[in-house]
């Protein structure tokens, strides 16, 4: 008995002209049922996104011709932005010597616009690379047949999808409003090119932390520099410093729409998402699945007694997010605190239009108060960004091993609610205390006097801070999957109204939906102690019908 061996009649097929991951398929098998499977799973979420951005595209771009009738009205509102504050707070102010309704709403909005479009990229593609891999669901789609660049490559195209779809309803927005075709095509190709460029950029910090909240807040920490940076080079003078182009938001505003019409400022946002996309793929390739580039930070050889305990267990997993807001807030308080003597240096040139937008007779008192709002504003979103990873604790399945061992339902949400909220109340705290001291060290006569009016100012937005907590903990324990997103849509509304509601004509009754809108204004009104009594008794109350809720549903509920 003999075995034959012989050559194959027929020679395998020559694989060295198409490279393949070790699995044996190619690098992007599998894209398209990825990207169909990203489109399905988000369909609901994408929407709102889209949807929008679109809606606040169409309605800034109407509004101000409500606001402004006519070209006098539209001329003593351009004074907004050709004030260093205004131009801090918006834009380099392009074309508000001659204004006009499109030159006002690319001036004055399209920023916010542009912002809206970017945070959409930044979510988008944290949920579907870095939060999958997070959740163990990346695993489970690599064991079938798909490419090692296929999960990246159908989260760019889905992202870029939604971002191209976003800004064409920008465009519509424009259009119908009667703007110009050259201007409202760049205003919608710029937001387009931004949210491109926030996508490449989440593509590469998607690869660098161990988790997706570290993924998001490396992307928006990048996001709020960029920011940072254009208010410092905007302020100085009408047009931007050499300081604007070193944020991708200042490329974004040097495009002058309905002015210049410059359409060059964005090779650099469309270099920039090409470059940080492709770092992206590069540096796939360098990390395991599940893993970061970054070294974390290793642990104690020895877990500390207080993990044992649900509020020692809940400080660790919120602690980070925590800390990331109190360092950014606090930062941005000093900052502007810091502008106090220049508000009161220029006071007297202040348009009045600007001026109307602080509070009381005192231009410099006015300006930390509406800062101490939109600041205030800001913890609230540190609030809900707490409670968002409170849902996660949930949806991954963390929860339900906590609630494994013997501790009731209501001690764990509990201790979570507890950190939050003295986590919220910590960084009210801390940002009226640099926001004081930014006073107090820029003013040159009675700085010291400052400091107690603004950290009271901060902590006395807390009843306004913890009714949407509340409201938010409320929708958590009985409605989960409404929580987050109605927390956001909460914040981005008091926001709008804090920022822009002196200026739009609007029901009162849309104002007095905007909990921060009921509290005195101080140091320059009086305290008004009923809106704080009942804004506190809306927080516990919607605290105490959460945790009810969250005791009877089914905990892990989508």
């Amino acid at each position: 008995m003999s075995t034959l061996t012989h050559a194959p009649e027929h020679p395998p097929h020559d694989t060295r002209s198409a490279p393949r991951t070790r699995s044996g398929s190619r690098p992007l098998t599998g894209t398209l049922a990825l990207a169909r499977l990203s489109v399905r799973v988000d369909r609901i979420r994408a929407l709102v996104w889209v949807l929008g951005a679109g809606a606040m595209g169409f309605y800034f771009a109407h509004a101000i011709q409500i606001i402004a009738e006519d070209d006098t009205a539209l001329a003593s509102l351009a004074g907004l932005y050709a004030d260093p504050v205004g131009r801090m707070m918006v834009g380099p102010g392009f074309g508000m010597d001659d204004p006009t309704h499109e030159r006002f709403f690319a001036a004055g909005y399209a920023v916010f616009i542009y912002i809206l479009i970017a945070l959409m990229s930044i979510f988008t593609v944290v949920r579907h690379t870095r939060a999958d891999e997070q959740a163990g669901r990346a695993e489970l789609v690599r064991a079938n047949v798909v490419g090692r660049h296929a999960t990246l490559t159908a989260t760019l195209l889905v992202t870029a999808g939604l971002v191209v779809t976003a800004s064409a309803l920008v465009l519509v927005g424009a259009l119908t409003a009667g703007y110009a075709w050259e201007g409202s095509l760049l205003v919608a190709t710029t937001a387009a090119a931004v949210g491109l460029f926030f996508t490449g950029a989440t593509a590469t910090m998607a690869q660098l932390g161990e988790s997706s909240r570290s993924a998001t807040a490396l992307s928006g920490g990048l996001l709020g520099l960029a920011y940072v940076i254009r208010m410092a080079g905007d302020a100085p003078e009408v047009g931007g410093t050499a300081l604007s182009w070193a944020s991708p938001l200042g490329w974004a505003q040097q495009t002058a729409p309905y002015v210049d019409d410059r359409w060059w400022p964005l090779l650099p946002l469309a270099g920039g998402a090409v470059v940080l996309a492709g770092l992206g793929y590069w540096l796939s390739t360098r990390r395991d699945v599940g893993a970061g580039l970054l070294p974390a930070r290793l642990g104690r050889a020895e877990g500390r007694p207080s993990l044992g305990t649900p509020l020692g267990l809940a400080l660790r997993s919120l602690l980070g997010t925590l800390r990331g807001w109190t360092i950014a807030l606090v930062l941005t308080s000093l900052m502007f605190g810091s502008y106090a003597q220049t508000m009161l240096d220029s006071a007297d040139a202040l348009p009045p239009e600007l001026a109307g937008v602080f509070v009381g007779e005192d231009i410099m008192l006015g300006y930390l108060a509406y800062i101490a709002l939109f600041m205030a504003v800001f913890v609230t979103a540190a609030g809900v960004g707490s409670l968002q990873q409170v849902r996660g604790e949930e949806t991954s399945g963390r929860a339900e091993y906590g609630l494994s061992a013997p501790l009731s339902r209501t001690a764990w949400l509990g201790a979570h609610l507890t950190v939050t909220i003295a986590g919220v109340l910590l960084i009210l705290v801390a940002v009226g205390a640099a926001m004081g001291a930014g006073a107090a060290l820029s003013l040159e006569e009675g700085g010291a006097s400052r400091f107690g009016e603004l950290l009271a100012a901060g902590v006395l937005k807390a009843p306004a801070v913890l009714s949407i907590v509340g409201i938010v903990t409320a929708l958590l324990g009985w409605l989960p999957r409404l929580a987050v997103p109605v927390g956001w849509l909460l914040v981005a509304f008091s926001a709008i109204i804090g920022t822009f509601g002196s200026l739009l004509e609007l029901p009162d009754v849309v104002f007095d939906l905007d909990p921060f809108g009921h509290l005195a204004d101080y140091p320059v009104e009086a305290i008004a102690w009923e809106p704080v009594i009942w804004l506190t008794a809306i927080g516990a109350a919607g605290i105490a019908i959460g945790l009810l809720g969250w005791r009877r549903r089914e905990v892990g509920r989508i």
